[in-house]
């Protein structure tokens, strides 16, 4: 089967998971607090992520990885969602409104970033 193509949208995924899997490596404190508490050893779940991250935007990029990393894309973004469900929960009532659009504003964005992983994964 013929891998998909890099479409703009796979691009820009992969950059996406790129430059927040780094932050999760270099500042995993920024993400703690929106850790659900069920999660054990939070610190180790963020930098797994964080590799997560930066491995599936590295084999979004390339045309052998690519569907495999569309698929294990799809499911890192689900997995994550609690976490970014927790954020908008925790600032609901914050009076930090640049802070409450953008946690408000992750949570319907993640739906296209799952159609483009979906996309990559189905070739």
């Amino acid at each position: 089967m013929t891998p998909s193509p890099l479409t703009r949208d796979v691009r820009a995924l992969s950059g996406i998971f790129a430059i927040s899997g780094a932050l999760h490596l270099l500042k995993p404190e920024v993400y703690e607090p929106i850790m659900p508490s069920a999660v054990p050893a939070p610190r180790q779940v963020i930098w797994a992520s964080g590799v997560a991250e930066i491995l599936c935007a590295g084999g979004l990029l390339h045309p052998r990885t690519r569907r495999a990393s569309g698929w294990a894309s799809a499911a890192l973004l689900l997995a994550v969602y609690p976490a970014n469900v927790k954020m908008a929960a925790d600032v609901r009532d914050s009076r930090r409104t640049g802070l409450k659009a953008a946690a408000f504003a992750r949570l319907p964005l993640q739906l296209p970033m799952i159609r483009t992983a979906l996309r990559a994964a189905r070739g």
